[in-house]
């Protein structure tokens, strides 16, 4: 099932994730509705506070970065309880949209490297190091799981001058193929 994806504003995107287990309830569900829901907006990650649910999930794709970034190729992975261990090498500027935050386009700095530890969909536990574009992509999810979305991470200034496309978005007033739950818009896009 294709789940609607809140829009910035809505509280549940400011909120730290708590952590679930493995009897949370109907989790096998929720991931494969997450990958169809993924699939249809076409993005490289979902988070689950952007399908409203405050827990600490995420999964991946970039494939849809693929030629471009010959590293996002079958870069499709679930990420549970994950813990940022560390961020290491260069600090790199890359254009960040987000599904939450539907045509806003920023240039975030980020470090290359990072090392996390996760759970898997089996809740096996992992650690591992991540670069380039797959290190982009999680930590762009991660910081869903923190409460945080990408133009928390730009110059204030700049954060400044889309205030009024930020309020378009929370009111409703942005175009998508995909439903949306607004915060001051109490319907359903599409």
């Amino acid at each position: 099932m294709i789940l609607p994806i809140v829009a910035y504003g809505h509280p549940t995107l400011k909120k730290i994730a708590e952590p679930i287990t493995p009897d949370y309830p109907d989790l096998d569900k929720l991931i494969a509705d997450m990958w169809e829901t993924l699939a249809h907006s076409e993005g490289v990650g979902l988070a689950a506070p952007q399908v409203n649910r405050s827990i600490r999930l995420f999964i991946t794709d970039g494939n849809p970065f693929y030629p471009d970034y010959p590293d996002a190729k079958d870069f499709k992975q679930v990420f549970i309880n994950a813990e940022l261990l560390e961020t290491f090498g260069d600090i790199v500027p890359f254009k960040e949209g987000c599904l939450s935050l539907p045509d806003i386009y920023e240039e975030v700095k980020r470090p290359d490297k990072i090392r996390i530890k996760y759970l898997d969909e089996n809740f096996q536990e992992h650690e591992e190091v991540f670069e380039g574009i797959r290190s982009r992509i999680i930590q762009h999810e991660y910081d869903h799981l923190e409460g945080h979305v990408h133009v928390d991470r730009i110059a204030p200034l700049r954060k400044t001058l889309l205030q009024g496309k930020l309020k378009a978005i929370m009111d409703g007033k942005c175009d998508v193929d995909y439903r949306m739950i607004f915060p001051h818009n109490k319907k359903k896009h599409r």
